[in-house]
């Protein structure tokens, strides 16, 4: 498993994880496409608005490969602004590629600086 090395491992000041320290051993986690209610917390958006930028910060529009990055918390962007960079895609694979569709991510949040 790739360890993406300066990725933040949390969202500051709360426990909604964006990295796993260790694989695990029972097997990968796969990536699902979670749907996002508008009901959701602001707790929740905020999390999801942090992790995208954190991505975006760290590999903008070049595919990467999902590594040590929470399947939990790529789950509620994967199928809109994180989509799969290979075909066929493994969501139960360490080693899968993805990318981020950045027109998706502007759409979803205009707020984040995804210009560079």
């Amino acid at each position: 498993m790739l360890k993406h090395r300066g990725f933040p491992g949390r969202l500051p000041g709360t426990d909604f994880q964006f990295t796993l320290r260790r694989a695990n051993p029972r097997g990968v986690t796969p990536i699902v496409r979670r749907e996002r209610y508008a009901d959701r917390r602001p707790a929740d958006r905020r999390a999801d608005a942090a992790f995208l930028q954190a991505l975006w910060d760290h590999f903008a529009d070049t595919p990467f490969e999902r590594g040590n990055l929470d399947a939990g918390r790529l789950s509620w962007l994967f199928g809109r602004e994180v989509v799969a960079a290979e075909d066929p895609f493994d969501p139960a694979s360490y080693d899968a590629l993805l990318r981020i569709d950045a027109a998706a991510a502007r759409a979803a949040f205009p707020e984040l600086d995804l210009d560079r």
